[in-house]
């Protein structure tokens, strides 16, 4: 799925939409407020070269930003809807469980942002992996070639829709 600009569509939950809405007003509002005062009250301690409480709040201050465009550009392009349907099919905002290369592996495919504070495994649907299991079955068993061009083997052995 992409938008009409050819972006690619981020599928979220109505959980996690509402979730990173909730962060982006925080950290456009009251948590900017909070680093602008950090700052000012570090350049009011003097030499700004030496003064490592200013540097520290400007780094944050830098991270925050980043982290406001970036929710701002996934929110724009964020498809919310509800858990895709249990059909067994790799699609974004399942929990596969798969062996890969031999070893047993459980991911959910899709966006890091619907996984939220888990320790999940993600894959999107444009990583190497993602691409090659992307609208594969329980059961099925996929190659791909990986960026070091080797060739890995990926059996998908159950898939459902995940909930956080």
């Amino acid at each position: 799925m992409t938008t009409t600009n050819h972006e690619p569509v981020i599928w979220l939950t109505q959980e996690a939409f509402d979730r990173l809405t909730v962060e982006l007003e925080h950290l456009a509002g009251p948590g900017r407020a909070e680093i602008v005062d950090r700052i000012e009250q570090a350049r009011s301690e003097g030499d700004l070269k030496e003064n490592g409480g200013y540097h520290a709040a400007k780094e944050e201050q830098g991270k925050a930003e980043a982290r406001i465009a970036y929710l701002k550009d996934l929110l724009r392009r964020a498809h919310v809807g509800e858990a895709p349907a249990d059909d067994g099919v790799v699609e974004p905002g399942m929990l596969v469980q798969a062996i890969i290369a031999g070893d047993k592996t459980t991911f959910l495919f899709g966006s890091r942002e619907v996984a939220g504070d888990t320790d999940l495994e993600v894959y999107s649907e444009r990583s190497p992996i993602g691409a090659a299991v992307h609208g594969a079955k329980s059961g099925d068993t996929i190659s791909y070639t990986a960026p070091n061009g080797k060739e890995i083997t990926v059996e998908i052995v159950s898939c459902k829709p995940y909930s956080a």
